[in-house]
């Protein structure tokens, strides 16, 4: 099997991470070499129109929202920094005004890598206070044994938001929401009202168990929280953009959070009781739900091992995380 046909193991999860190092070479417990997340080749982008003026890029990366319209071109995240000529490319095939807004979901350079060039090119970027916090100084996500140095200014978020920000842009009104720590603590929503489209960011993994930064502060109830609000500003026609895999319905939505928060409540009792992570492991508290969310990037045992460890960090239990 090649590098490529291991992505393909949820079938349809064009924007998985490149990371079939948790796959075949890593234990519940092993920390996986970062290099493998960012691929040096990166896969195609694949374009899908939502409304005449929304539309979505997936690839390696994030999964990439874009507004067009006689005001220049807005998009929700970057991408990988090497993929940023190919999403260029594409973006100018949905439009030729250039860009001229970018917002960030969150830190990560999988939506964040992108930023040096598109803020080279002139637009202004949009993020959540933490965010522009995060990508200015060192970083590391415990997990993946990744370091990050500081980004360049130019890739920085120039204007920055607390809880809420609203902006007007091509005749759509987008209402961005900061969640409590989640998948990390820079996480926002981004939600076109008048199109009923709303990007999920890294709150939503769709297909597959998601990955949780606890190294961010994320932890797996702020995950239930930013669903519930998700689904609170969602209805039956809303389109869903996952920060990774295909899109989404509010009921896949529901599905997701049913699941996290039931092993929520499964691991989380355990950990104020004292189990160690190996203890919860071997609970296998996410058994009977494996078949349907485990085909993903983490086998089982690693999201076990990431829902332990970000509620002990998150509730201050010393000695198990």
């Amino acid at each position: 099997m090649n590098r490529r046909e291991l992505l393909t193991t949820a079938a349809g999860l064009g924007a998985l991470f490149t990371v079939e190092s948790l796959l075949i070479r890593t234990s519940a417990f092993a920390s996986p070499r970062f290099e493998d997340f960012d691929p040096q080749t990166p896969g195609p982008l694949n374009t899908v129109k939502l409304t005449d003026h929304l539309a979505v890029i997936m690839g390696d990366g994030g999964n990439i929202a874009v507004l067009t319209g006689d005001e220049g071109t807005l998009q929700v995240d970057s991408g990988y920094a090497n993929q940023a000529a190919d999403l260029t490319k594409a973006i100018g095939e949905l439009s030729a005004q250039p860009v001229t807004t970018l917002i960030n979901t969150h830190w990560h350079l999988d939506h964040v890598g992108g930023n040096e060039a598109v803020g080279k090119a002139g637009a202004r970027i949009i993020a959540q206070k933490s965010t522009r916090a995060r990508m200015a100084t060192d970083q590391t996500i415990e997990f993946m044994n990744m370091h990050t140095p500081p980004s360049p200014a130019i890739a920085l978020p120039v204007i920055t938001f607390a809880e809420n920000l609203t902006l007007y842009a091509n005749g759509e009104e987008i209402a961005m929401t900061h969640v409590a720590p989640a998948h990390t603590d820079t996480d926002i929503v981004v939600y076109f009202r008048k199109a009923n489209v709303l990007h999920a960011g890294d709150l939503l993994f769709n297909g597959f168990y998601p990955f949780i930064d606890y190294s961010s502060k994320g932890w797996i109830g702020g995950m239930v929280a930013g669903l519930d609000l998700i689904l609170k500003l969602s209805n039956a026609t809303t389109k869903i953009i996952p920060g990774h895999g295909p899109m989404a319905t509010k009921a896949e939505v529901a599905a997701f959070r049913t699941m996290l928060y039931t092993i929520q409540t499964r691991v989380e009792p355990m950990v104020k009781s004292g189990k160690t992570a190996a203890q919860v492991v071997a609970a296998k508290p996410t058994k009977d739900f494996d078949a349907k969310w485990g085909g993903g990037f983490l086998k089982p045992d690693q999201f076990a091992t990431l829902a332990y460890t970000g509620i002990a960090r998150h509730r201050g239990i010393s000695g198990h995380a």
